[in-house]
């Protein structure tokens, strides 16, 4: 049995902060076993007298279990977060138009909806009013602190992880992300048992995890390259996210990373990693939904042969 952290008073925080003391300190190639509350703290299925976890408290962000400490890990090294599993709990909830925001006037989602889901993990499906989809669950949330000190929001995504909500990042998944401060510092949240592209109203399925097998590990770099931006080894391929204040800036930062990356996998000079990503890499929105802009570019596995 891997270490096992569960959502209680010792390990839920709900915001980043580099001063918040590790409640578990493992070696790298450790294996981690988290569950989580689901990103609003409630305590149970959308219905009458839901509440939210006691540890719940006013200005918190997604509800976060850890932080754990790797050991050896320094800033500037790459933490590999290798997804060995992700189990969903048995509901979940998505919510629109409950924040009146210019998109959803545009789009004329000015009436809530809140929609509560069944999920049958053994079958792979989610029920609601709405019908059956199928099951693709992975943790929104994947991050560790800023250098900088203080409480850090967990509603934007950052370049060292946090609310990434990219929905390749399920099972057999590797997630390498730049490591900002000493041990890493490592938290996860955010369960969604699936979520479109874009994650358009602002949520997915957002659902309690059972459980998430990570396994925690660093290394110097990602394929002989200084790493500045979350990259992924997925079942779909290679994906290198970009983040920025409008979808220009997130798909140039994505973009240029899987020029990075192409350089890396085929010995391509900038102007020939153009060329070919312009032939096989699939730019996609990431999420829209978390004050920065998100995109990820993806090479799916086998586009290139040689």
């Amino acid at each position: 049995m891997p270490p096992t952290l569960l959502p209680d008073e010792r390990t839920l925080h709900g915001w980043f902060d580099r001063d918040l003391p590790p409640v578990l300190t493992v070696d790298p190639g450790t294996t981690v076993r988290f569950a989580a509350l689901d990103s609003g703290w409630w305590a149970g299925p959308h219905g009458p007298g839901r509440e939210r976890s006691p540890q719940h408290t006013e200005g918190s962000g997604h509800a976060l279990t850890g932080p754990v400490e790797v050991r050896g890990a320094r800033p500037g090294d790459v933490l590999a977060v290798r997804i060995e599993a992700v189990v969903p709990g048995a509901w979940g909830t998505t919510y629109a138009g409950v924040r009146s925001t210019a998109w959803n006037v545009r789009l004329g989602v000015e009436q809530p909806a809140v929609v509560p889901w069944d999920i049958d993990v053994a079958a792979g499906t989610a029920t609601s009013t709405l019908g059956t989809v199928a099951l693709r669950p992975f943790l929104g949330v994947m991050g560790m602190p800023p250098a900088e000190p203080g409480r850090h929001s967990t509603i934007p995504p950052y370049w060292h992880g946090g609310n990434l909500d990219c929905r390749e990042l399920v099972a057999g998944s590797t997630l390498y992300l730049p490591i900002p401060v000493e041990g890493a510092l490592f938290s996860v949240g955010d369960g969604h048992a699936a979520q479109g592209d874009g994650e358009v109203s602002g949520t997915a399925i957002e659902c309690p995890v059972e459980r998430a097998d990570l396994t925690l590990d660093v290394q110097g770099d990602l394929l002989g390259r200084p790493l500045t931006t979350p990259v992924a080894d997925t079942p779909a391929g290679w994906v290198a996210m970009g983040l920025g204040n409008d979808l220009d800036e997130a798909a140039a930062e994505a973009l240029s990373a899987m020029l990075d990356l192409l350089g890396a996998l085929h010995g391509l000079g900038r102007s020939e990693a153009m060329a070919l990503a312009s032939v096989v890499v699939d730019l996609r929105v990431t999420q829209v939904a978390n004050q920065v802009f998100g995109v990820h570019a993806l090479l799916p596995r086998d586009a290139v042969r040689v």
